[in-house]
C-alpha cells in the first residue's frame, strides 16, 4: 500500500480514536495519556542510550507534566472538553498547516542544521493554521478570549518541540524515535509538538488565566 495511503490511514484513526476517548474522559482518558506519555519515555530512553542520566531524568518530566496537563485541562468543570479539544486543533493545525505550506511554498530553511525539511514558509502556515482554526473554535464554544489569538504563538512553540524532538534524533543519529505507528514513525514523533502545547495550556489553566 502506498506510504502516503498508510499514513493517512492511520492519522485519522488515531485522531478518531483521541477524540473519542477524549469524550469519554474519565479513566479512559487517564488510562490513554499514561499509556502515550509511558511509550515516549520508553522511545526517548532509546534516543539517549549512552547519553548521560540527566537525560534519563529530564525525560521522566518531560513526559510526566504534560500528561498531568492533559488530565487537568480535561478535569476543568464545563469547559473540560472544549479546552482539550483547542489543545489538540492547535498541535494538529499546525503540523498539517506547516506541511502544506512547506510543500506548496517552502523556500527558505528554517534549521537546516536540525531539521532540512522545515521551512519558514511552513512555520508561517502552521501558525496561520492554527490561529484561524483554534480562534474559530475557542469563539465557537465560549472558551476565555485570549484563546482567540493564542493559537499562533502555540504554533511556534509545538515547532520547537519538533525540532528539539529533531536534535535529539540527530545526535543518536536515528530517522524516527519509533516504529510503533504505521508511516508515522514512534509516538513520540507524532506528540513533539503536543507536549508542549498541553503543557503551556495546562500552566495557563493552573495560573487561572482560562
Amino acid at each position: 500500500m502506498n506510504e502516503l495511503v498508510v499514513r493517512t490511514i492511520a492519522g485519522v484513526a488515531m485522531i478518531l480514536i483521541t477524540l473519542g476517548v477524549a469524550w469519554v474522559g474519565g479513566m479512559p482518558f487517564a488510562l490513554l495519556v499514561a499509556a502515550a506519555a509511558t511509550a515516549v519515555y520508553w522511545e526517548w530512553s532509546r534516543i539517549v542510550t549512552g547519553w548521560s542520566v540527566g537525560w534519563k531524568i529530564g525525560g521522566f518530566f518531560y513526559c510526566l507534566i504534560p500528561a498531568l496537563a492533559l488530565l487537568l485541562i480535561r478535569e476543568q468543570s464545563g469547559i473540560g472538553l472544549a479546552l482539550l479539544i483547542w489543545v489538540f486543533i492547535v498541535t494538529w493545525a499546525t503540523d498539517i498547516g506547516g506541511y502544506a505550506f512547506g510543500k506548496t511554498m517552502g523556500r527558505t530553511k528554517l534549521a537546516p542544521a536540525i531539521s532540512p525539511n522545515k521551512t519558514w514558509e511552513g512555520l508561517l502556515g502552521g501558525m496561520l493554521a492554527a490561529g484561524l482554526l483554534g480562534g474559530l473554535w475557542a469563539w465557537s464554544q465560549g472558551l476565555a478570549s485570549l484563546l482567540y489569538w493564542l493559537g499562533p504563538p502555540m504554533a511556534v512553540a509545538a515547532q520547537a518541540g519538533d525540532l528539539f524532538e529533531s536534535a535529539m534524533k540527530r545526535r543518536a543519529g536515528v530517522k524516527d524515535s519509533g516504529t510503533l505507528l504505521p508511516g508515522h514513525g514512534g509516538v513520540f514523533d507524532r506528540l513533539d509538538g503536543l507536549l508542549v502545547v498541553a503543557t503551556l495550556t495546562g500552566v495557563a489553566v493552573y495560573m487561572g488565566w482560562l
